[in-house]
């Protein structure tokens, strides 16, 4: 879903953008929730391959990495909303 998203927001951020420091800070909010969806791949394909049982650290950790993408979109919602209303 991120990357569907990536492909429909990378082309327009350079309409919406004004400066080029706009235009950087549109990208690299995008880029940064698909840079914290991979190390949250990476974590939880680790976290399964050590163990597959129920166990809370794992789910913990597996809530923490998710939390980590949600505030990453958070991020980029941010920087839009704040770069589109400006």
């Amino acid at each position: 879903m991120e990357v569907v998203a990536f492909a429909i927001f990378f082309p327009l951020s350079f309409f919406v953008g004004k400066t080029p420091v706009e235009r950087a800070l549109l990208v690299g909010s995008l880029l940064l929730v698909l840079i914290v969806e991979l190390l949250n791949s990476a974590l939880e394909a680790t976290l399964d391959r050590v163990s597959l049982e129920d166990h809370p650290l794992i789910g913990r950790a597996k809530d923490i990495a998710s939390a980590a993408v949600g505030l990453s979109l958070v991020n980029a919602g941010v920087v839009w909303l704040f770069i589109l209303l400006g």
